[in-house]
């Protein structure tokens, strides 16, 4: 049979993942990745896993097995009324909202709120994962300027003002793939632009755990409420493989996005649930994540350290205070995802920033690079040969001018 004939016309904004794509070479040998944003291994905290499951079987025994709510497993969403609490999120546990994966909640609000050629707010450059989420909803990409800081204020007042959006989709900690933090100051901007134009902000918040420098900021969510769909995760403090995030969202959208999900998989697996409630429960989060903290500052650390020493004067990067990536740009008629090619021959493999915008022709000049997966020496030897390959094709000139 020929199913390409069957395919519905939404198949054909939906490609495989560029990322994914890019991570099928890092498995060869000798290869170093600074491309996928995945945790480190040592990350996880395999040394009380056998106990966590012993607690879950001794607490939870055989309901750990079985079929439950598609809200959420009622000790995990217990235990994540504390664990919000300390971001400034006063919540119920009847408001959280578990799903398998934050992944599934970009998929659901897509579902329930998109139709085709209706626009979507979306940061330039934004996270992959969401355009992917989004894409086979057919929408139509509205782009959002940004600065140093992240998403300026005034393009988004100006975008709402001017344009039907069906919800604006911010990474405001950390964010993927540049890093960039908004201030103080600029999230309340924001709440107060959602709250002015009644328009619902999608923000995806998962990476504000790992911060390595300065202070805690609250999630725009603690500002505007009533016009936050507020998602989170324990994949970068837990393990990803679980697949646990969670959410909060305002009335109607709560309901509608359970009845998604009824419609996708029933319910997040309760035994990984209960997992999870346990670790948070009984105090283990609280310690590990300093142990991540521990692990990931010091990498990041020599990946700054060595741009500045290696990488050719024409390129600029992010100093982001926390999260798992760093973003740098090149000369604008630079094309990174060639330079990809030759970097990968001498083992070192990134991400070229093309991937994270939804207009074409936008970022060739620009790359992500990860800091999580290894080493200190070993970003060292990466970043050196990196910026070897780069001033082969930039500029000859190795002055550092980093921003």
């Amino acid at each position: 049979m020929r199913f390409d004939t069957y395919l519905a016309s939404r198949t054909s904004r939906m490609g495989a993942s560029a990322i994914r794509e890019i991570l099928k070479v890092v498995s060869a040998p000798g290869m170093v990745s600074l491309a996928g944003g995945i945790p480190a291994k040592e990350s996880f905290p395999m040394d009380i896993m056998e106990e966590l499951f012993s607690r879950v079987i001794r607490r939870y025994g055989s309901n750990a097995f079985q079929y439950d709510l598609t809200e959420g497993f009622p000790p995990l969403r217990e235990a994540l009324v504390p664990f919000l609490a300390e971001r400034g999120i006063q919540a119920e546990a009847k408001q959280i909202l578990v799903t398998t994966g934050s992944q599934g909640v970009l998929d659901g609000v897509a579902k329930i709120l998109v139709s085709p050629g209706e626009g979507i707010a979306v940061e330039a450059p934004t996270y992959l994962g969401a355009i992917q989420a989004f894409n086979p909803y057919e929408p139509r990409y509205v782009r959002l300027e940004t600065d140093e800081e992240g998403v300026v204020p005034e393009s988004l007042d100006e975008v709402l003002a001017t344009q039907r959006v069906k919800f604006v989709y911010l990474v405001p900690t950390f964010q993927n793939p540049t890093g960039k933090t908004l201030s103080l100051p600029r999230r309340k901007r924001v709440a107060e632009i959602i709250q002015k134009r009644n328009a619902l902000l999608v923000e995806d918040d998962p990476y504000s755990m790992l911060r390595y420098r300065g202070e805690p900021l609250p999630p725009i969510y603690t500002f505007a409420p009533e016009n936050t769909l507020y998602i989170s995760t324990l994949s970068k403090v837990f393990a990803p493989g679980l697949r646990i995030g969670f959410f909060l969202a305002p009335p109607p959208l709560d309901r509608w996005l359970v009845l998604a999900k009824q419609g996708v998989d029933l319910h997040t697996s309760t035994l990984n649930q209960a997992l999870a409630a346990e670790y948070i429960s009984g105090g283990y989060l609280a310690k590990q994540v300093p142990r991540i903290v521990s692990l990931y500052a010091p990498r990041q650390q020599a990946m700054l350290s060595a741009m500045e020493k290696y990488f050719p004067s024409s390129f600029t990067w992010t100093k982001p205070e926390g999260g798992m990536f760093i973003w740098a740009e090149g000369p604008k008629d630079l094309d990174l995802e060639q330079v990809y090619y030759q970097a990968i021959e001498r083992k070192v493999a990134y991400v070229p920033g093309k991937f994270f915008f939804t207009e074409l022709g936008e970022g060739i000049s620009t790359m992500r690079l990860n800091f999580t997966c290894s080493d200190a020496p070993t970003l060292e030897k990466a970043i050196r040969t990196l910026g070897e390959v780069l001033a082969e094709v930039a500029a000859p000139n190795r002055k550092v001018h980093a921003l």
